[in-house]
């Protein structure tokens, strides 16, 4: 009996330890919410406590658990990102957000090289190694700074938005090739002889051909079944198919990317985005719907992929899954490591320095105004005046490092011999404190100028690109400025115009509506 009575409160104090890592969760997200607007620090801050490098009160099955679930929240928050991204300004934007992820790319490998190689005196390969874990960019930080829930309103629908989520998801797809070449480096140093070029070429090919054959596929076969023989015949039930439909997609992109070599948050993102490219958006396409109130109450129209996933999958990711993810970061940091004089004062030399190296990405944003800009427009002192608020947004959102970073030296540490122990405290605390300090600066950006962000003329929220209206609608012509869109939708609409759009969608023949679908 006294046996049984001590493993009763064994998996008793088990379970509240369980029960309190996930109630702390909330109060410490509020918490850091309030005090430094980034409530994503609460929550590796709990990860920290709870986990192996402070308390570790959770039994490490438990903490592993954790972390497959986290990353499965982290897979929920990219496949999010996906599901609202705006395609037609990332389209129109690809150039740029190419520039600012070499920018964010190279900036910190040269930084690295500069002070760790030349000014630490590290080996070549250790500094390559940290470099890599500071050239990735948290993609899933990314997308929290930037969601609704955080900020009141969504910067995945702004120009300046579309740019950083680009760029990031650009640093994260090297950043994982780099983790991939990172964890072939034990190989190299023993006696095998792998081929390199395939080691580095793979992720990279497969990256490559994942791009260009999603939209290909989508455009040209999948979508054009979709709105003729499904979305008639799903129309009514309403929610179910998409979240079948969505399961699918999800776990047939990660199973292709995870097989081809590219990364599993890679196909994530681009499963989201073929979804959000399936239905109609044709203003005349019979199943548009204008809220998500439309689509649930409405007979004949059915929810967006965006309105199911917040409907039935938001509430568990935003309370659950995304907590447990940021929390497995604060798993993941070598607290008891950290704290020695040497170590403290090279790792904030080097935080300080990775700050300016993923900050300089922000400096796209007033040379592309400089070069857009026409004769009689604001002077260069006004561009910088103008143009200093989004481009802090972007820079600032690209610091935060977070869970790629610290994969790429832990693979580094733990399965090649070239990172010392050093440079991995080194690269832990430049990599550590670069994740709190990114948001936090967005944060406090954030309370005070995101209506201006948002509003931006060239670089705040965008109007939807829509195929089969011209720019008149309502009988009026929209203003055009160089960063805009060249129509509205019905939704976006004042009071006045939208009977100008009905007018206009009414003298749409019949016949082109079954067309529309396939528009």
């Amino acid at each position: 009996m006294g046996f049984l009575n001590l493993l009763v409160r064994a998996e008793s104090a088990e379970g509240a330890a369980e029960r309190g890592f996930l109630e702390y969760h909330e109060p410490t997200d509020w918490l850091a919410g309030v005090i430094v607007r980034a409530g994503l620090i609460g929550q590796i801050v709990v990860g920290l406590i709870y986990g192996a490098p402070i308390g570790n009160i959770l039994p490490i099955e438990w903490q592993e658990t954790f972390v497959a679930l986290g990353y499965l929240g982290l897979i929920l928050i990219v496949f999010e990102g996906g599901l609202a991204v705006r395609l037609d300004l990332l389209k129109k934007n690809f150039i740029l957000s190419v520039c600012a992820a070499c920018i964010g790319i190279l900036t910190p490998i040269a930084f690295c090289y500069l002070l760790l190689y030349l000014g630490f005196g590290f080996r070549p390969i250790e500094t390559f190694i940290i470099g890599a874990a500071l050239s990735a960019t948290s993609l899933g930080t990314t997308f929290v700074v930037m969601s609704p829930a955080n900020t009141g309103l969504d910067f995945i629908q702004t120009t300046v938005g579309n740019v950083l989520l680009s760029a990031a998801l650009l640093d994260d797809i090297s950043a994982l090739v780099m983790v991939s070449v990172v964890h072939k480096l034990g190989a190299l140093s023993g006696s095998q002889s792998p081929n390199v070029g395939w080691i580095i070429g793979r992720p990279i090919v497969a990256s490559f051909a994942m791009a260009v054959c999603t939209p290909l596929f989508c455009k040209y076969l999948f979508s054009p079944i979709f709105r003729r023989y499904l979305e008639p015949r799903l129309v009514k039930f309403k929610h179910v198919p998409n979240i079948i439909l969505m399961t699918l997609v999800l776990c047939a992109f990660i199973a292709i990317s995870s097989f081809a070599g590219a990364s599993v948050l890679y196909g994530s993102f681009l499963a989201g985005a073929f979804l959000s490219a399936l239905p109609s958006t044709h203003p005349a396409g019979p199943y548009i719907v204008e809220s998500k109130e439309e689509g649930e109450e409405k007979d004949g129209k059915m929810p967006t992929f965006a309105h199911s996933f917040e409907e039935y999958i938001a509430g568990a990711q935003t309370y659950i899954l995304q907590p447990l993810f940021f929390a497995s970061i604060g798993f993941a940091v070598p607290f008891s490591a950290l704290w020695t004089g040497k170590a403290i004062w090279r790792g904030i030399v080097t935080t300080l320095l990775m700050v300016v190296g993923k900050a300089a990405v922000g400096i796209v944003v007033p040379i592309t105004d400089a070069l857009t800009r026409k004769k009689g427009e604001a002077t260069k002192s006004g561009i910088l005046k103008r143009t200093w608020k989004p481009a802090t947004f972007l820079g600032m959102a690209m610091v935060a490092r977070g869970e790629i970073g610290l994969l790429i030296i832990q693979v580094g540490l733990n399965e090649t011999s070239y990172l010392s122990q050093n440079a991995f405290i080194t690269g832990a605390w430049a990599i550590i404190l670069n994740t709190i300090i990114g948001p936090v600066c967005v944060g406090l950006l954030l309370r005070k100028h995101k209506m201006v962000v948002y509003e931006d003329e060239k670089w705040g929220a965008q109007e939807k690109e829509m195929s089969g209206l011209g720019a008149e609608v309502g009988g009026k012509e929209r203003p055009l400025g160089a960063w805009a869109d060249r129509s509205i939708p019905a939704k976006r609409l004042g009071d006045e115009n939208k009977a100008g759009a009905a007018q206009v969608q009414a003298q749409v023949p019949v016949s082109e509506v079954g067309s529309a679908m396939e528009l």
